[in-house]
């Protein structure tokens, strides 16, 4: 058995310790919000909170997060009531959507850390999380919005 927590509650999983994070979170836990993208760690679709610093779910094995606390984009706010999520749907930021959570996600770490970030800092934290829709701009401009408006 792995146990952690997830979104607040303990899990139990049985499953192969080799397991990727995303896989466990997605086919055991039926929480569906964290994408598959590469399969390498390169996209950051699958971008989860381990401990509350932003992590590639695809690339961790569920035997590495044995004791830990993670929070997905279902645990970042149940109500979609944080500032990042108002102000993505404020800027209009999605597109196809696939990459959101983990922009979303991604961002959250960076804001956590700095709730006032420069726009150069947002650009350097945020380097490596793909959007294939290319909506980078509106994706800076919600992120800046969420800092102001806290």
């Amino acid at each position: 058995m792995v146990q952690f927590t997830l979104n607040g509650n303990p899990v139990s999983l049985d499953v192969d310790e080799e397991t990727p994070l995303l896989w466990a979170i997605r086919d055991h836990v039926d929480l569906n919000g964290t994408k598959y993208g590469c399969g390498a760690g390169l996209c950051g679709a699958c971008t989860v909170h381990i401990n509350g610093r932003a992590m590639r779910s695809c690339s961790i094995k569920v035997g590495d997060v044995v004791n830990t606390s993670i929070t997905t984009i279902e645990g970042l706010s149940p109500d979609a009531s944080h500032p990042l999520q108002k102000a993505w749907v404020a800027e209009q930021v999605p597109q196809c959507g696939y990459c959101q959570s983990g922009q979303i996600m991604k961002a959250a770490e960076l804001l956590a850390e700095n709730p006032n970030p420069s726009r150069d800092e947002i650009i350097r934290h945020m380097d490596g999380n793909i959007c294939r829709c290319g909506t980078y701009n509106r994706i800076l401009a919600a992120i800046e919005r969420a800092a102001m408006e806290g």
